[in-house]
């Protein structure tokens, strides 16, 4: 089956609204940028890039320059000790954003990318939840509407949902940083309805509608 399907300030529901809460199981055609994108009906401008006019952005967005690393990472000690028990030692991205459990609920985590794996950190804990190889990583799937949500689909593994208003630079980031590991171009599909893989047999779908003053997102299980 196709889980794909390409098709054109966030509420978010799943049947309720994903609450903070930490009882919830966490192990947690190409474009000048090197993306293959999706097509789309809307217009491209300079502006735009790296996303080629499919993605709708936020003004502020535009003109944002990328910082990388949002935490000081060498300056913290549990992150440094991860990483150097991995033998990572280049930190390309690293910020704190929201992940989605398999039950929908949102925990605050600690996101890092090097030039060869994914880090899911707990902030609170310091502990590392989960390690993903770049090389497992397949696509990443977004909405075309300006929210802040991204799905990074790992074959392999559970997929992982997020959310963070710097998702423009998490995704250039593994883009490039994939392609500088593996000569592989990640692919990005942009769709208002998107499947992802919360956990082991559980599938559910992403939905993405525009409305006054924002967008209405909704999580269901399929």
């Amino acid at each position: 089956m196709n889980r794909y399907k390409t098709q054109r300030r966030v509420q978010v529901e799943e049947s309720q609204t994903p609450k903070y809460d930490d009882d919830v199981q966490d192990e947690e055609e190409q474009g000048e940028s090197g993306m293959r994108l999706r097509p789309s009906d809307i217009n491209v401008t300079e502006d735009q890039e790296p996303f080629m006019g499919i993605k709708v952005r936020r003004k502020a967005s535009l003109r944002r320059e990328y910082r990388g690393d949002y935490l000081d990472v060498p300056s913290r000690s549990f992150l440094m000790k991860i990483l150097q028990k991995q033998g990572d030692k280049q930190v390309l991205f690293a910020d704190k954003v929201l992940k989605f459990t398999s039950s929908g609920k949102m925990k605050r985590r600690i996101l890092m990318i090097t030039d060869f794996a994914i880090y899911i950190v707990d902030p609170d804990s310091g502990a590392l939840k989960r390690r993903i190889a770049l090389a497992a990583v397949d696509k990443m799937c977004l909405s075309e509407l300006s929210d802040n949500f991204f799905a990074i689909i790992i074959p392999t593994e559970y997929d992982l949902l997020m959310a963070s208003t710097r998702k423009s630079e998490i995704v250039t980031v593994l883009v490039d940083a994939t392609k500088s590991a593996s000569e592989y171009e990640l692919e990005v599909v942009f769709s208002n309805r998107f499947e992802y893989n919360a956990s082991a047999g559980d599938v559910k779908e992403v939905q993405f509608e525009g409305v006054e003053g924002g967008v209405r997102t909704k999580i269901v299980k399929k």
